[in-house]
């Protein structure tokens, strides 16, 4: 007798599959305030109006992003909340620096098998991460893959929906020679570096018993990812007088060099005060543990460094004191100076 296949049988169960879609297009159905979203969660892709209040010449601006690594530790140590919020923060940076305005969020959820509890959880999340940063998740895609991904491990990614007006653009076009550059503090590692810090964690597995300023070493690499529209979005907009923002670099994968370099016009460089750089502890304690060489620490962590912002210096007291209110640290590191369109350091960071 010729056996008999089903989908079943493969590891994808759709019964239970649909089941817990449906209860996660009923959280986001909840969730979903913006009248632009014309249909209903489950549709076979999502309609948004495209009515901007207020922008005159809406230029999109488009997305996508991993939470990387950082998602394996989510999941391992029961961080799923924190991870979703990583995913979306990370998101909404990136079109900030660019003067946009997060509009709408897509999802993709992989995993090896569909565990109702783990979607709907993340789903919320997600959700919730996206209404604290004014936009809307409006659909996504949720994907049941045996033999791709193990059981229980997940995999997660996000595309977001931009708008800026075309005069309020931001990308480094007006940096000039002259301009301060001014350090957006972080509130930890954000969601590069974990390739490094999982392999730290593998050899030297006590780490995660060392306590930071009274918080677990493992707490503080899974704080999640913080968010600057907030803080930023009156600026980008131009409601603060006396402020004009010439660019923003987001202190992502590859430290505070490259990512500054990306928004430098020609004949210009950025010239950063490595000694005015105001480390956090959890990167003293990576680089003393794993005893990382300078170098790869400026090349991997945010060092402490968020958003690199560039202004005219007359502008800086009025940016600092626009995101003090907002509880938003900020301090200046550097200016751009004429060079060869590239990150130049001085003096020494202080790790001791």
């Amino acid at each position: 007798m010729k056996k008999k296949y089903t989908y079943k049988d493969a590891g994808v169960n759709i019964e239970q599959a649909d089941d817990a879609k449906a209860v996660m297009a009923d959280v986001m159905s909840q969730s979903q305030e913006d009248r632009r979203v014309m249909n209903k969660p489950g549709a076979f892709a999502s309609l948004f109006e495209a009515d901007f209040k207020g922008i005159q010449h809406p230029i999109l601006v488009l997305k996508a992003e991993e939470p990387g690594s950082k998602q394996q530790l989510a999941f391992k140590y029961g961080k799923v909340a924190g991870i979703c919020f990583d995913l979306i923060n990370h998101l909404v940076n990136d079109i900030v620096v660019m003067g946009a305005k997060p509009e709408a969020v897509l999802d993709t959820i992989l995993c090896g098998k569909i565990e109702k509890d783990t979607v709907v959880a993340l789903v919320k999340h997600l959700a919730q991460a996206c209404r604290e940063q004014d936009c809307t998740l409006i659909g996504g895609e949720t994907s049941e893959q045996p033999g791709v991904l193990p059981e229980g491990q997940y995999m997660l990614n996000a595309s977001v929906l931009g708008v800026v007006d075309r005069d309020k653009v931001i990308d480094g076009s007006r940096i000039q020679i002259g301009d301060s550059v001014l350090a957006i503090a972080s509130n930890g590692v954000h969601t590069n570096g974990y390739s490094l810090i999982r392999k730290l964690i593998d050899d030297k597995p006590d780490v995660l018993d060392l306590t930071l300023e009274g918080s677990r070493f493992l707490d503080v690499i899974m704080e999640p990812h913080k968010c600057y529209y907030q803080p930023l979005k009156a600026l980008i907009s131009r409601n603060v007088n006396d402020v004009e923002i010439h660019g923003m670099a987001h202190i992502t994968g590859g430290g505070i060099a490259a990512n500054l370099n990306r928004i430098l016009p020609a004949g210009t460089s950025a010239r950063i005060d490595l000694s005015r750089i105001e480390v956090l502890p959890i990167f003293r304690t990576i680089q003393a543990e794993g005893q990382v060489p300078i170098e790869d620490m400026l090349r991997t962590f945010n060092m402490g460094v968020g958003i690199a912002l560039v202004a005219d210096s007359a502008s800086i007291p009025h940016i600092k004191a626009h995101l003090k209110s907002f509880d938003c640290h900020s301090y200046e590191i550097g200016e751009i100076v004429s060079g060869p369109q590239q990150v130049q350091f001085i003096n020494q960071i202080e790790l001791g």
